[in-house]
């Protein structure tokens, strides 16, 4: 980055000159050589010489590069200057070209010292790349909700505002509660759900990011500061205003909610057990998770999903408990729960049509399930719907 030319910040490397004084305090006289050195982006190098050197900007945006101690600094270069004897310097455009009067005594030799390329880095730029933000959803979810998963081309946050939701990520689980975030990575399958006696509110993004940078985002809880929180207030709101610049402010607050959760320090990668004993248990986990979500339509149990995945019933359902706190029996009948939702919604087909379809024994056996993941019947449900 460029810093400002003022006497503290050059003070080390020579002095500034008034621009009062006559010739802008250049020296005067036989016993100096005086003349106008033009540069461009590609004949830029560092020199050195063993005497005062004077230079002053002439035209275009100019930027002085000095070397000391294996680093550079640069100034942007908008006053005249005497550079202190033996001082490593290069002076190059910050744009297309620039030029410079220069000063040094009669018969002074500059010795070459190396090319310096390092402009790209003065400038001020993106080191991350906010995309498109393809889904903003506020939501509040009922106890015993469950989302049966999904992995897409995208990274995805999700924060709890209220109560506390299960993540599941490539069979790790993870427990998020009010005012933790987490962002799962593209192409990272995950599932979601509540408990049966608990409800949340939780927000979702779904964008595109591009960096430079490796970014450590994914896998990992975010406990968020009340500066942090801000950020989703005011991108909430700016959902509510909904006027010509409200995208701008979202995408604003979006990025800098990434930024600090990146800059701190303190975010804890939150494990079940070690990484090497999960591994295997991951796979297990993430398999049986993708089974159900393809067979959503077929009978399943516990013994047929086990089979299916390669291991016994007992073991799988050891597995769920501790990764997910819950039994894959009951996960099964939330996927189907769900799925018998979206089918009422979608209205195309009856009660009866659902659970024969949903391979449920009997429809008073759907019906009875339904009302005890949801509190209210089918019909009840289809009702609210309509009512919309």
């Amino acid at each position: 980055m460029i810093q400002n030319l003022n006497k503290q910040s050059f003070s080390a490397y020579g002095k500034i000159l008034r621009d009062s004084l006559p010739n802008r305090g250049f020296p005067k006289g036989d016993d100096w050589t005086e003349s106008v050195n033009y540069f461009t982006p590609k004949d830029v190098s560092f020199v050195r010489c063993n005497a005062p050197v004077y230079i002053d900007f002439e035209l275009g945006m100019t930027v002085l590069a000095i070397r000391s101690k294996e680093k550079t600094i640069c100034f942007y270069l908008d006053k005249p200057i005497c550079l202190a004897a033996g001082t490593a310097f290069a002076v190059l455009p910050y744009q297309q070209e620039c030029s410079v009067r220069m000063s040094v005594p009669t018969g002074t030799v500059f010795e070459q010292l190396g090319s310096f390329s390092a402009l790209e880095n003065l400038k001020i730029g993106d080191r991350l790349c906010l995309g498109e933000i393809y889904t903003l959803f506020y939501r509040e979810e009922e106890s015993g909700f469950l989302f049966k998963g999904e992995s897409h081309s995208m990274y995805e946050l999700t924060y709890v505002d209220r109560g506390q939701l299960h993540c599941v990520v490539d069979g790790n689980g993870f427990l998020l509660k009010q005012g933790q975030l987490m962002v799962f990575a593209p192409n990272q399958w995950h599932m979601q759900y509540t408990d049966l006696n608990l409800s949340a509110r939780f927000l979702t993004i779904a964008f595109d990011l591009d960096s430079e940078l490796k970014l450590n985002l994914s896998n990992r809880i975010f406990e968020l500061s009340s500066a942090e929180a801000v950020f989703l207030k005011q991108l909430l709101h700016e959902m509510d205003i909904n006027d010509v610049f409200s995208g701008d402010f979202i995408r604003s607050n979006l990025k800098m909610l990434l930024l600090s959760i990146l800059r701190d320090a303190g975010g804890r990668k939150k494990r079940l057990k070690t990484p090497v004993a999960l591994r295997n248990e991951n796979i297990i986990v993430s398999r049986t998770l993708q089974y159900i979500a393809d067979h959503v339509y077929d009978k399943l149990s516990v013994e047929i999903v086990a089979k299916e995945t390669g291991v016994s019933a007992s073991h799988l359902t050891a597995l769920f408990h501790r990764q997910m706190n819950i039994s894959p029996g009951e996960y099964i009948r939330r996927v189907k729960l769900e799925e018998s939702k979206a089918l009422i919604r979608e209205g195309k087909m009856n009660f009866s049509q659902i659970a024969a379809a949903l391979k449920y024994s009997t429809i008073h056996h759907f019906s009875r399930q339904f009302k005890d993941n949801f509190g209210i019947s089918p019909s009840e449900y289809s009702k609210s719907i309509k009512a919309e």
